[in-house]
């Protein structure tokens, strides 16, 4: 009988090094206790400070802050029109992508993904696509942008939206363009542990002044966001619902760490670049690891560093080994369960695992890797020699 992770020996590490953790400094407190001293804590000025140098980063036309990716998506969707149709995406993603496509009464119509880069498959949307078919939600997989010429080719001959989702792809780029900037709504993430953070947050960009209008309108319960300022001396009291809207606008506590993360992002990317390629050039010398592969005309923005095993080098599965390299004190984690393996969505819409024979043999050996900024290069080395020592011990 195999002997278990825990009897491996002496771990890499003395303490426990987290799967991921963001980065905050002294500007950031400092930032947000100015808003908790100005008095102004939600839409405010901040909120629009923010937009703004988004949208000059992005080189956007507009950007609307809100309080989440997720709301993002909803919102896009919802302003699209988008209603009892069918809505393409890759299954190799979070339950969000798919939720916002049942919160507004569409199907959600899986996709299996790219060998490669784990994004979504071209060739297989092409297969799925309907005369119900409306739009196409692309994921940015673990920071690489996906075929965007092809996609928008299938969504051009087919009449289709595309709503762009960029949770890990905020400072990509796509053939010199930024992933935000291919005329598409595209909603990011500033979740704690994305590339930047609010706090939570996100932001929708979009070359369409008409809909990112009514994206606004449709986070501020359906009211026109004008009156974000409706309590100072020019202000009025004055509001009318002209829709059935949501609450997700951001706030300036979140705005005001957002500014300072934006000022941020590029040192991050390259510190996160060159994690990445150190990890590639330690663990693609080892035949029962699958390292992450770029393609040509991208730029990684390497949100996570996704591997996957070669279960007929080792003894064990992948769930055995993220319990060895967390006995070496190395967090992991997987990324993600695919959406048609989901209780609640092969229940209600009767998903097939035969359908996605690519998204099934990568998440039965992925595994995501600790890599962030705030990690030091003794702990990549840590990661590293973890990765090597629990393949070596458990090789067949």
């Amino acid at each position: 009988m195999e002997r278990p992770a825990l009897e491996i020996g002496k771990p890499v590490r003395d303490s426990f090094l987290p799967f991921a953790q963001p980065f905050i400094g002294d500007e950031e407190i400092e930032e947000v206790s100015k808003v908790l001293r100005s008095g102004w804590l939600t839409i405010g000025p901040k909120v629009k400070e923010f937009e703004e140098n988004f949208k000059n980063y992005i080189n956007s036309k507009c950007a609307v802050a809100l309080n989440s990716c997720t709301g993002g998506l909803h919102a896009s969707l919802l302003a699209l029109g988008i209603k009892k149709d069918e809505v393409v995406t890759s299954t190799l993603t979070y339950t969000a992508t798919a939720h916002v496509i049942a919160y507004v009464g569409a199907k959600p119509i899986l996709v299996d993904i790219d060998p490669v880069t784990y994004n979504i498959d071209v060739n297989d949307i092409r297969r799925k696509i309907t005369k119900n078919t409306k739009a196409i939600i692309p994921v940015h997989y673990a920071g690489q942008p996906c075929d965007m010429h092809e996609i928008q080719k299938i969504a051009d001959e087919n009449g289709l939206a595309i709503v762009e989702d960029a949770a890990h792809a905020v400072g990509a780029e796509y053939h010199g363009k930024k992933i935000g900037n291919l005329g598409n709504p595209t909603s990011f993430s500033f979740y704690p542990i994305k590339n930047m953070t609010a706090a939570e947050g996100g932001m929708v960009t979009t070359s369409d002044d008409k809909l990112a209008e009514r994206i606004r309108k449709l986070s501020y319960f359906g009211i026109d966001r004008s009156v974000w300022n409706r309590y100072g001396k020019g202000g009025s009291w004055y509001y009318e619902v002209q829709e059935l809207g949501y609450r997700y606008y951001m706030t300036d506590v979140q705005a005001a760490i957002g500014l300072i993360q934006l000022k941020r992002l590029e040192e991050f990317i390259r510190k996160r670049t060159e994690y990445a390629r150190y990890l590639t050039s330690r663990l693609s010398k080892l035949d029962a690891i699958q390292t992450p592969r770029e393609k040509d005309g991208r730029k990684h923005c390497w949100h996570l560093y996704p591997i996957v095993l070669n279960k007929h080098f080792l003894k064990i599965d992948r769930d055995t080994f993220i319990e060895a390299l967390r006995a070496e004190n190395i967090g992991a984690s997987v990324h993600f369960i695919p959406i048609h393996k989901q209780p609640y969505y092969k229940r209600t819409y009767g998903y097939d695992d035969a359908d996605f024979p690519v998204a099934n043999t990568v998440f039965d050996g992925l595994i995501s890797l600790p890599l962030y900024p705030k990690m030091t290069k003794e702990d990549l080395e840590d990661v590293a020699t973890a990765v090597e020592k629990v393949v070596e011990y458990y090789r067949k």
